[in-house]
């Protein structure tokens, strides 16, 4: 007989750990983090909106960056620390769904954020005399709002494709948050399409940003190549280096969560991995990107001090 998904009223988070001994410290630990996420993050984006000189297209994209930070890690980790607080932690449907809409939005709009970063940096370096005709307010905005667009469309096909689906199973979540693997897995509908829908979804996107991200960087060390000056080298790698640094974790984590069926996932090595992704990276962020700047830096000398540090 067919189960309606209606049926199923709540689901039962496990958290990261079964040892009770290791709640408080990991309760400590991700306190801080968070702690840390929302001290850079709105920091960054408050600093980015009080300072006239840094109203321009990067630090456009480094606050909107800063903002879907604390938004997909706003979304997680408070459930987390209340599950490790209390142990297991029962979602409601309506919340479970929430949850698993906004962290698959502002996750998808990171993704084509950095792609666009990307961009930026290639117009920067590679057509410096053009960048202010390349990178006007108008295309800075749409470049802005298409990642947000895509992001929240990406965000309805999955709560669409997944919470249509029958849960007449255990409705017991192997995993710290509502996490679209995880929920997929405890359907007893045919999961096939569903499957199907979530790879190609997650696939489109991932791989049509790094196509974006490896063509602009292609160009930009074709540039630095033919640069003469060590200190212009110098910097050029160290900045590139920083990205890749978090592209990496990010678009690895994503790839390895995301493109594969459910059938082969092992949660406990997912949890490892979402940790970075929903914890680590919107930490990280605001100082690979911003923190290391000298424009921002003298942009907090203002704020704090009333002037420029020259």
């Amino acid at each position: 007989m067919h189960q309606n998904v209606t049926e199923v009223t709540e689901f039962l988070l496990l958290g990261l750990t079964d040892d009770p001994h290791l709640r408080l410290p990991l309760f400590i630990t991700f306190l801080l983090i968070y702690t840390l996420t929302m001290a850079g993050n709105l920091g960054m984006l408050l600093l980015i909106l009080l300072d006239p000189r840094l109203h321009t297209p990067m630090y456009c994209f480094l606050g909107n960056l800063s903002l879907v930070d604390f938004g997909y890690s706003s979304a997680v980790t408070p459930t987390v620390m209340a599950g490790l607080l209390t142990g297991d932690q029962v979602l409601s449907y309506a919340s479970c769904a929430t949850q698993l809409f906004f962290f698959a939005a502002f996750a998808t709009v990171e993704n084509y954020l950095l792609a666009t970063m990307a961009y930026d940096r290639y117009a920067a370096v590679c057509r410096p005399l053009h960048y202010t005709s390349t990178m006007t307010t108008g295309v800075c905005a749409f470049m802005v709002t298409a990642s947000y667009i895509c992001g929240f469309l990406t965000a309805s096909i999955h709560v669409g494709d997944i919470f249509s689906l029958s849960f007449c199973n255990s409705t017991v979540v192997h995993h710290f948050f509502c996490d679209v693997p995880a929920v997929l897995v405890l359907s007893c509908s045919d999961r096939h399409v569903s499957e199907l829908v979530v790879v190609y979804v997650v696939g489109f996107n991932v791989f049509f940003a790094l196509l974006v991200i490896l063509i602009s960087y292609i160009f930009i060390f074709g540039i630095i190549l033919t640069m003469h000056s060590a200190a212009g080298h110098s910097k050029a790698l160290s900045t590139c280096a920083s990205h890749f640094t978090s592209v990496s974790i990010f678009y690895g984590t994503a790839i390895f969560m995301y493109l594969q069926p459910s059938s082969s996932h092992t949660m406990d090595t997912a949890k490892i991995s979402s940790v970075f992704y929903t914890m680590v990276i919107p930490m990280l962020n605001p100082l690979v990107y911003s923190l290391r700047n000298k424009e921002v830096k003298r942009a907090f000398t203002k704020i704090i001090f009333g002037k420029y540090d020259c």
